[in-house]
């Protein structure tokens, strides 16, 4: 772990998954506006690597944390991190997660585990303890990760989006409970990332980017980032996205098992 000394003290932040895709952009943006980061997840080599990179570009302090944000302990030994190191988080950033198109029945029990601790359980409990420090403190920003299949409970993606309609519905609970102590949490909603979430092609990507059917992460952060220091309480990235929702939530469900029983042969991905 590399650490760099600074005569002043930086605000602190703290992203999950945050060693690719869009956790690696919020991570890189936190850093570029001056903030020491805590970086987690379970890709510990690529970890350190952009840790070490970002302290030495931006000149900020970084501390990479490997961790299996699945378990049923990861939030308090985050959180415990944290406390013992006397960092006052004063941006969480909860964006780690795994996406799956697949029938529930065909997901292995470990994969629905893992899915419903990475994006109920640990985000819940991490809410609750740098939520309470936040609170102490009368200050602090929460950002979480829900999105845009919160409102579409479709065939393949079943579990996935109702683990985000859940973190939508406790995001705004939770906004509500919190604003009078000094403390926002915005809830980010988007489309499709051109990451590697979905496993598709390089060219495909690039592709969805230039018809707008897909954001590049560096721009999903940005907005993000901007949307939750304006005090918003959520965001749908992309007019585009809006179109979407509206149109896709008058489909009647047999059109939209056709729709999805086509895409998933086309992807060969339910076995």
């Amino acid at each position: 772990m590399e650490v760099l000394n600074q005569a002043k003290a930086n605000p602190v932040a703290l992203v999950t998954g945050a060693s690719s895709g869009i956790g690696l952009e919020y991570a890189r943006e936190l850093c570029i506006r001056g903030y020491d980061v805590v970086m987690v997840s379970n890709e510990q080599e690529r970890l350190a690597q952009h840790a070490v990179e970002f302290a030495r570009m931006y000149g900020v302090q970084t501390w990479p944390l490997y961790l299996d944000l699945s378990l049923p302990d990861a939030a308090e030994h985050l959180h415990g991190f944290c406390v013992a190191l006397g960092l006052q988080v004063e941006v969480l950033v909860n964006n780690a997660g795994i996406f799956r198109l697949k029938h529930v029945v065909n997901l292995s029990v470990a994969i629905v585990r893992t899915m419903l601790m990475l994006h109920m359980n640990t985000v819940v409990l991490l809410c609750r303890y740098f939520g309470e420090d936040m609170k102490k403190r009368g200050k602090g920003y929460i950002l979480n990760m829900s999105s845009m299949s919160a409102w579409f409970p479709y065939p393949g993606i079943s579990l996935y989006a109702s683990t985000k309609c859940f973190l939508k519905s406790f995001s705004r609970a939770f906004r509500l409970e919190m604003l009078d102590y000094g403390v926002n949490v915005t809830t980010v909603c988007p489309g499709a990332i051109a990451t590697d979430l979905y496993n598709l092609p390089l060219h495909l990507q690039r592709l969805a980017v230039r018809i707008g059917v897909m954001m590049k992460p560096d721009t999903l952060a940005r907005r993000a980032l901007n949307g939750m220091f304006r005090h918003r309480a959520q965001m749908i990235p992309g007019v585009i996205n809006y179109f979407f929702i509206g149109i896709l939530s008058l489909l009647p469900y047999g059109v939209v098992r056709w729709g999805m029983r086509k895409v998933m042969r086309q992807l060969k991905m339910d076995n």
